[in-house]
């Protein structure tokens, strides 16, 4: 998608505001598909492959309380969209690539800035607030 296009697509989607909602529900289930596997079934970074990785899976639930009590919903973003390349398993994450690409949507950081996103990635960051604990 050009610059333009997207740029086009933040302000409609900013405007559109809460008829764009994300489901929680559609990220547990994103979650369990490609995250669970590294992260584990509860998101404390005991996947079953979590042996074999070269960085180990971070704590899922302490996203929040391990950034001063703000959940670090760019840094979660681009880190699963490939923009902050985690190259642990010998390719950015996510290795299932195309799966979080396309159906952009605009999400806010706590700061307030627009975070242009998919919605898969947008479901699977609401899900992953949802655990957090302190």
């Amino acid at each position: 998608m050009s610059c333009v296009r997207k740029i086009i697509a933040l302000v409609l989607i900013c405007a559109a505001g809460p008829a764009l909602a994300q489901d929680a529900d559609s990220g547990g289930e994103i979650y369990q598909n490609h995250c669970a596997v590294c992260h584990g079934i509860e998101a404390t970074g005991q996947g079953p492959m979590a042996g074999v990785l070269l960085i180990k899976p971070v704590n899922l639930r302490r996203l929040t309380s391990d950034n001063g009590g703000v959940f670090p919903t760019e840094r979660v973003v681009k880190r699963i969209d490939g923009r902050d390349a985690l190259v642990s398993h010998g390719s950015p994450m996510p290795v299932y690539g195309r799966f979080f690409e396309g159906n952009d949507v605009a999400i806010k950081t706590p700061s307030g800035q627009p975070v242009l996103t998919s919605k898969p990635i947008a479901d699977l960051l609401v899900y992953l607030q949802s655990l957090q604990t302190n």
